[in-house]
């Protein structure tokens, strides 16, 4: 198997600006009056981001920062794997991989890696250390696209092999939220002899059987509900994942409104609106990630592959055993979390820790609550 080779993002000029002049160019359809986002992504502020996007993104300074730390490529099976590796203060000890979702991108844990990887620079200490590793999902951004759709178990294989056999680490931490949540949890599940232990912010596996108390029958039925509201696109991607390429295709303003949606509805805002938890910037250069690859096909085929590779529910007597430690973050408006005898079913839960704000993109929307959950989870896990 090949070594690492060294990665840059390089965006050329004519190809960014043929992006933004499709951005110029779009004619936005018409939207019901003071609708906001009861009906979608919110047609002024879509306005605002295209407007800065088409003259006020600093594309060039983006890709500066998406240049700010050593990432590669690795062959593992038949993918090229794009991956950072910030090897910090624990100089080649304590590796920890990241792993990202959908609609996200590796770009989600940018607040948090200094802090990770160099703790006593922000006022930790040193022997808090982690080497990260945060690849992107095949598919996704810089690593290369499937053929065909290929699910989360089949990327923990790859991960687990990128962390084993390409960089040496015979064991490692892993965390994960949304599909990295569920990558993550196969990581435990299928390679516990390497994954020593886990951290989730969304949890993935369903346990065998049915809910066993009032509590889970009343999570069932939120989380029910909550899919009749914000789930249409979950149905979509994992019936019809094609439909919705064929929409977005050669159209960065409509893959835009998809993905800043999902950014909204699952987002902690109970305490402060949209354009305070992330900047524009961030949304955007995110955006820019699935518009300059061209991975937003390949990034919704992710969801049909969770079928056609067999789901989430385990088998009776199965469980992943693998010490978990689980964050939740309150302000998840459709994956909130299952009550803790439902988790303990599917998971060797060892740490439990109820967040008191963020959602669904914890590393992004509360780095700091994040980086000190991960470093106290680290102490235990050894």
């Amino acid at each position: 198997m090949a070594g690492p080779t060294p990665f840059r993002v390089e965006w050329s000029e004519q190809a960014v600006e043929a992006v933004l002049a499709k951005v110029r160019a779009y004619e936005f359809p018409p939207a019901p009056p003071g609708g906001g986002w009861n009906y979608g992504c919110d047609a002024d502020y879509l306005q605002s981001v295209c407007a800065h996007w088409a003259s006020g993104y600093d594309w060039r300074a983006a890709v500066a920062e998406l240049n700010r730390y050593p990432q590669f490529t690795a062959k593992v099976e038949d993918f090229d794997v794009h991956f950072l590796h910030v090897v910090g203060e624990a100089g080649g000890r304590r590796p920890l991989i990241l792993t990202h979702g959908w609609p996200g991108s590796h770009y989600e844990f940018w607040d948090v890696i200094d802090k990770l990887a160099f703790p006593s620079k922000h006022g930790g200490k040193a022997e808090d250390a982690f080497d990260l590793v945060i690849p992107s999902l095949p598919g996704f951004g810089f690593s290369s696209k499937p053929a065909r759709p290929f699910g989360q178990r089949a990327t923990a294989r790859l991960f687990n092999s990128l962390m084993v056999d390409v960089l040496g680490y015979d064991t490692y931490l892993a965390q994960g939220g949304d599909w990295g949540g569920l990558v993550t949890s196969w990581l435990g599940f299928d390679h516990g002899a390497h994954a020593k232990a886990i951290h989730l912010n969304m949890i993935g596996l369903r346990p065998a059987g049915s809910p066993q108390s009032p509590e889970e029958i009343a999570w069932i039925t939120r989380t029910g509900a909550a899919m009749d509201m914000l789930g249409g696109y979950f149905r979509l991607q994992a019936s019809k994942p094609q439909s919705l390429a064929w929409m977005a295709a050669g159209n960065p303003v409509g893959q835009a409104a998809w993905i800043l949606e999902r950014f909204h509805d699952w987002s902690d805002l109970r305490a402060k609106p949209f354009e305070a938890v992330y900047s524009a910037d961030q949304l955007l250069t995110n955006i820019m990630i699935y518009v300059m690859t061209d991975s937003f096909t390949t990034g919704v085929w992710y969801y049909r592959a969770l079928l056609e590779e067999g789901g989430v529910n385990l088998q009776p007597g199965q469980r992943c055993e693998t010490p978990t430690a689980f964050a939740n973050f309150p302000g998840e408006a459709l994956y909130s979390a299952p009550p803790r005898s439902w988790c303990d079913r599917a998971y060797n839960i060892t740490r439990w820790t109820d967040m008191p704000t963020g959602g669904h993109f914890g590393a992004m929307e509360e780095p700091d609550l994040f980086v000190d959950d991960v470093r106290a989870w680290g102490r235990e896990a050894g």
